[in-house]
C-alpha cells in the first residue's frame, strides 16, 4: 500500500489535471509522520536518479528538521548529493523562519546552489514564487515536471491563517510544472477543521494509528505503561484514495518504526475489514452493531407468517372450500340459513365462508358499499 502512494506521486497526474497530493496525518500517539515523509522522500530520489520518474527533479521544503539532517538521511539510504546534484534543491525555512538573522548561517552558505535560505515563511506569495523558482533551476521552464515535498506544515499554519496555506497548496497542484505533493500534518495540534480544508486539497490521504494494549479495565498502570513502550513504534497506517468520478479506496497496513528507518507489512484480510469498517462509521451514541448475543436471538426470532415446524401441511386459504378437508360440508340453503357440520374444536367461535361458485375472482372488483348512498 506505501508503494501505491509512492507510484502515485512517481507518476504525477495525467495532462491537464492537478498534480496528485499527500497529507500524513499523524498524532502525539503515532508522531511518524516525518518517518513516513522520509520513506517517500529516498524512494521517489531513488526513482528520479534512475529516470524512472515522470518528474526530473525534487524541491524539498524544510520547516522541522534542518537540511543537514535530509542530506545525511539520503546519504544513509545511499544516494549521494553534493552542490552540484542537478535534480534536488532544498529550500531552508528552518534556520530563520521568521527573519531574525540579518546574516546566514554558516551551514546554509555551504552549497549555496543547494541549499537556499528562505526567511518569512508568513510570506507565502514569497515561498510559492521561491518553490517555482528552485524547481525551474532543476528543470527550465518548458514541460518537464519536479515534485514538491514539504516535511510539514505545522509550522506553516503557526504562522499564517488556514486560508492562505490551504491556497498555497493549491496553487502548487495547479501549476504546470508540478508533478505531485506530500506534507505531513500533527492533527493533535489543529482544530478540526484545518485538518478537513488539507484533506479537501489532497487527493491521498494516510492517517497513522497506534498499536493500542487492550483496554479491559483489567490491567494495573504499570502493566499498561509496559505495553505502551512495548508497542511504541508499531501501528497500522490506513490510506484512503480519491479516485474518479468521486469514488474512494481504503487500504490499510502495519508499520513498525526502528532505528533503519520505517518498515510496511501486509495485515490479514478480516482485520482489514474491521478496522476500515470502524473508520467509516459515524461517531453516534448508540451501537450500529449487534453482539454476538443480540445476533443468536435475532436468529432465534418466529416471523408471525413464517411456518413453524410443527410437522402439519401449510395450507393457505384462497377463499374456496379444501377439497380434502371433509369435516365441513354445507347442506342446501332452501332455506335461507346456513347449516353447517362442524367438528368442535375447542374454539369458542369461528368464521366459515363459502365462495358462491368457483367462477368468483378470490379478488373482487365490485365496491362493496355500491349499495350505500354515499
Amino acid at each position: 500500500m506505501a508503494d501505491s502512494i509512492f507510484r502515485k506521486l512517481r507518476d504525477g497526474g495525467e495532462e491537464g489535471e492537478l498534480a496528485p497530493a499527500l497529507t500524513i496525518e499523524e498524532t502525539v500517539a503515532s508522531p511518524f509522520g516525518l518517518d513516513v515523509s522520509g520513506y517517500l522522500l529516498a524512494n521517489l530520489s531513488s526513482s528520479i536518479l534512475a529516470g524512472k520518474s515522470k518528474s526530473q527533479g525534487l524541491v524539498l521544503i524544510t520547516f522541522s528538521r534542518s537540511p543537514s539532517f535530509y542530506l545525511q538521511f539520503l546519504k544513509q539510504k545511499g544516494i549521494t548529493v553534493s552542490s552540484s546534484s542537478k535534480w534536488i534543491r532544498v529550500l531552508d525555512c528552518y534556520t530563520d523562519p521568521l527573519g531574525w538573522f540579518d546574516e546566514p548561517s554558516s551551514g546554509s552558505n555551504k552549497g549555496s546552489s543547494l541549499i537556499k535560505l528562505h526567511k518569512c515563511v508568513s510570506a507565502l506569495k514569497r515561498l510559492f514564487s521561491s518553490i517555482i523558482e528552485a524547481g525551474r533551476e532543476l528543470v527550465g521552464d518548458g514541460k518537464t515536471r519536479f515534485c514538491v515535498a514539504m516535511d510539514s506544515v505545522n509550522e506553516l499554519l503557526r504562522h499564517s491563517s488556514m486560508t492562505l496555506v490551504s491556497g498555497l497548496l493549491t496553487d502548487l497542484r495547479s501549476h504546470a510544472q508540478v508533478s505531485g505533493l506530500f506534507w505531513s500534518l500533527n492533527t493533535d495540534l489543529h482544530q478540526e477543521k484545518v485538518t478537513n480544508a488539507l484533506e479537501y486539497v489532497s487527493t491521498m490521504k494516510a492517517n497513522l494509528e497506534p498499536l493500542c494494549p487492550s483496554s479491559d479495565g483489567k490491567k494495573n498502570a504499570l502493566e499498561s505503561l509496559f505495553s505502551v513502550h512495548q508497542d511504541f513504534g508499531k501501528g497500522r497506517i490506513h490510506v484512503r484514495f480519491k479516485l474518479r468520478k468521486g469514488r474512494v479506496r481504503v487500504m490499510s497496513e502495519e508499520y513498525h518504526v526502528d532505528h533503519m528507518g520505517i518498515n510496511f507489512s501486509p495485515i490479514s484480510s478480516a482485520d482489514t475489514v474491521i478496522a476500515t469498517t470502524k473508520s467509516l462509521l459515524p461517531k453516534v451514541q448508540f451501537n450500529l452493531q449487534l453482539s454476538e448475543k443480540e445476533r443468536v436471538d435475532k436468529e432465534k426470532v418466529v416471523l408471525p407468517f413464517e411456518h413453524q415446524g410443527n410437522g402439519k401441511s401449510i395450507d393457505i386459504y384462497d377463499g374456496r372450500r379444501s377439497l380434502l378437508d371433509g369435516k365441513i360440508e354445507a347442506a342446501p340453503l332452501s332455506s335461507g340459513e346456513l347449516q353447517t357440520d362442524v367438528v368442535s374444536s375447542g374454539k369458542d367461535g369461528e368464521i366459515i365462508y363459502f365462495r358462491d361458485s368457483d367462477d368468483e375472482n378470490p379478488d373482487s372488483d365490485e365496491d362493496p358499499d355500491d349499495d350505500l348512498d354515499i
